[in-house]
């Protein structure tokens, strides 16, 4: 058993119909919980709650040539891609395409549609302790982050697991990124000539926020020094 659905109700339910009838299903199904008021109490549902539960067997080309393309996914989602999962509930095959960010779950009578992939960035300048906060907030949050520090001794002590850690000057991690409108950066190096040159370039792009850690008087000298660079 891996992962749950609900407050392990459900959970043994599966796995008694697993026991019961074995691992025979060779279509998808949708299975749904608590219609009754009787059902929602026994699987711990709020009072009118229900629950609809995709049950769907994995191939990978199979005899007669179903694939779930479950290794396909994994690749594209390792490479950062957002990506459109589309389900035939009828017949259990399966297409990948690249989806849309304001794209959501969708589900009818044939067909059942998943999102996949990080539908937002951050990038942080600096890999100092506040940054591990944010980082880890971020990843909460579904976001893809990435730090960047060239400082190679701030480097060494990184220790947040998901987190893309870079060592390029900031100014060229941001270019390379090419940052949209689902991009935030935030820079928090307390070091003006590499704070500096992250928001010179974010400034630039399309990023939905851009913010950078200071007092009020380096904040005043740091929108002066922007002003000089236009």
């Amino acid at each position: 058993v891996v992962g749950s659905v609900s407050g392990g109700c459900i959970e043994d339910d599966l796995i008694a119909r697993v026991q019961r009838e074995g691992c025979v299903r060779q279509l998808p199904e949708i299975v749904t919980y608590g219609i009754t008021a009787d059902e929602a109490h026994r699987f711990g549902l709020p009072c009118g709650g229900t629950i609809q539960l995709a049950i769907e067997p994995l191939f990978a080309d199979s005899a007669d040539g179903a694939d779930s393309q479950i290794s396909a996914l994994l690749a594209r989602l390792s490479r950062h891609e957002l990506v459109a999962r589309e389900l035939n509930l009828q017949d259990g095959s399966v297409i990948l395409r690249q989806a849309e960010t304001n794209e959501v779950l969708t589900i009818s009578e044939t067909h059942l549609r998943t999102i996949h992939g990080p539908r937002w960035r951050l990038l942080i300048i600096g890999a100092g302790q506040l940054s591990r906060f944010l980082a880890s907030i971020a990843l909460g949050m579904d976001y893809q982050v990435t730090v960047c520090d060239p400082r190679e001794e701030y480097r060494e002590g990184w220790q947040v697991e998901g987190v893309q850690l870079v060592h390029e000057m900031p100014d060229d991690t941001v270019i390379a990124m090419q940052l949209d409108t689902r991009s935030a950066v935030v820079a928090l190096t307390h070091d003006p000539k590499l704070d500096d040159m992250a928001l010179m370039e974010a400034l630039k792009s399309p990023a939905f926020y851009v913010g950078a850690i200071g007092s009020r008087v380096n904040n005043a000298k740091r929108k002066q020094r922007l002003l000089e660079l236009d």
